[in-house]
């Protein structure tokens, strides 16, 4: 999930309210326009489409090619958008293509090749236009970025299943994103041997958070060559499937029920995640006139469009749905939830106590489902700091956890003395990008 943020004006002269980025990139004007419409397909570059047969083999570079280096993040020497080889998460389909984009910092590799930050960024759409590798970044995620470039390391950021390239995004469910990640940091591996070290922290925020967490999970049997060394998730979307009896609080249903959570985040979860179960079925078969509005702009555009449109029709997520709304959701929860909590590397997690968007219930719950499954933990939380504000905040903390670990140390954990974090407090006033 996303807070609303402001809106910009496109280098086109096209105004549109997204996260930080335009329906054409100005980097490659010509976009295609095909693709199936119940996906969100099209609106980019023909990059985005592979131009030979997609390898069988997971993490297999496709293609690439440099990207406009006055759009790229502060720090940024280089920066190139890869087309790589994966597995589809959801279906067995067969190979898929995935894209993503490697950011180098400045200056000479060290032997060896620079550390890597795995980047899995937080909610921007289902639309294959809000891929980050063809929009953009938001000014927060650009000083994010700019950090971990300036303390010298590599950013490789997948854009997930299905967006920027064909097919429903599978919004939220940790396997194709899980899958998506570790196959990118593969080809990127491959594909820069020289400037890229085996040496990997996954890294995300949000809906990035869950898809880090899942990466983590299951890089052991996935991924095994891959030197992954921690993990950093702020803003925690995820959920774990845990024992009864478990230390959990109770998630009030706004984060839960698609009829009853914001309307925008409601329908990415219908049109993206519900969306890529059932395949053959148009999700417009469970929508309302107001419903199919939504949807148009969640089809084309990014977050905050729906989010204008939400506000724009005052419409609430109850109102969306018709009756059908349940059978089309079936096997969401089974695949958005982690089997099992135990993570084999260590792990900083950053709740902003003021965190409306995720809640701060359902961040303690998988904190708590980590450290009684043993997994090595470290939690951070910040009062008065939102969804938002709390990413950048969160550096003081999780950039020495990852030095520590780059220094072969053991971070500090604190399972032992975790409690639930109670109400969602108010935000507090004059701290960058805390709406």
């Amino acid at each position: 999930m996303m807070p609303k943020l402001t809106g910009l004006t496109c280098a086109t002269g096209t105004f549109l309210l997204a996260l930080g980025g335009c329906t054409a990139s100005p980097e490659s004007p010509s976009t295609t326009a095909g693709g199936d419409d119940r996906y969100g397909d099209g609106g980019v570059s023909a990059f985005y489409t592979a131009n030979t047969a997609i390898s069988s083999i997971p993490g297999t570079l496709i293609q690439h090619e440099d990207m406009d280096l006055t759009k790229l993040p502060q720090g940024a020497s280089r920066g190139v958008r890869v087309l790589y080889s994966s597995q589809n998460g959801v279906s067995k389909s067969g190979p898929i293509a995935v894209s993503g984009q490697v950011l180098f910092p400045k200056g000479k590799p060290p032997v060896g090749g620079w550390p890597v930050v795995a980047w899995e960024h937080g909610t921007t759409g289902v639309a294959d236009v809000c891929a980050p590798s063809w929009r953009g970044y938001s000014s927060r995620d650009k000083a994010y970025l700019s950090r971990w470039l300036s303390e010298g390391f590599v950013v490789v950021a997948t854009d997930y299943q299905g967006l920027g390239t064909p097919g429903p995004h599978p919004y939220l469910f940790y396997r194709p994103e899980g899958y998506s990640v570790l196959d990118g940091l593969r080809a990127s591996l491959s594909g820069f041997p020289k400037e890229i070290k085996n040496w990997i922290v996954l890294v995300g925020q949000s809906q990035g958070s869950g898809a880090a967490l899942g990466a983590a999970w299951l890089a052991p049997s996935y991924a095994a060559e891959l030197n992954i060394r921690g993990v950093v998730a702020t803003g925690l979307v995820t959920g774990f499937a845990v024992p009864p009896g478990a230390r959990h609080v109770p998630i009030p249903e706004v984060y839960t029920d698609a009829s009853k959570m914001d309307s925008a985040f409601a329908m990415l979860r219908v049109e993206g995640s519900d969306q890529s179960l059932q395949p053959e079925t148009d999700s417009r078969t469970v929508l309302t006139s107001a419903g199919r509005q939504m949807s148009q702009i969640a089809r084309h555009a990014c977050l905050h469009n729906l989010f204008d449109k939400a506000d724009q029709l005052k419409v609430q997520s109850n109102a969306l749905f018709n009756e059908k709304l349940p059978a089309f959701e079936a096997g969401h929860d089974a695949a958005f939830t982690i089997p099992n909590a135990k993570i084999s590397f260590p792990v900083f997690a950053g709740t902003g106590l003021a965190d409306g968007e995720a809640g701060v219930n359902g961040q303690y719950n998988a904190v708590a489902a980590m450290c009684d499954a043993g997994t090595h933990v470290l939690w951070k939380r910040y009062p008065g700091m939102t969804h938002n504000g709390a990413v950048n905040v969160s550096l003081k903390d999780s950039i020495p956890f990852v030095k520590t670990l780059l220094a072969g140390h053991m971070p500090p954990q604190n399972c032992a003395s975790i409690k639930p974090p109670g109400p969602v407090e108010p935000a507090l006033p004059n701290v960058p990008w805390n709406n």
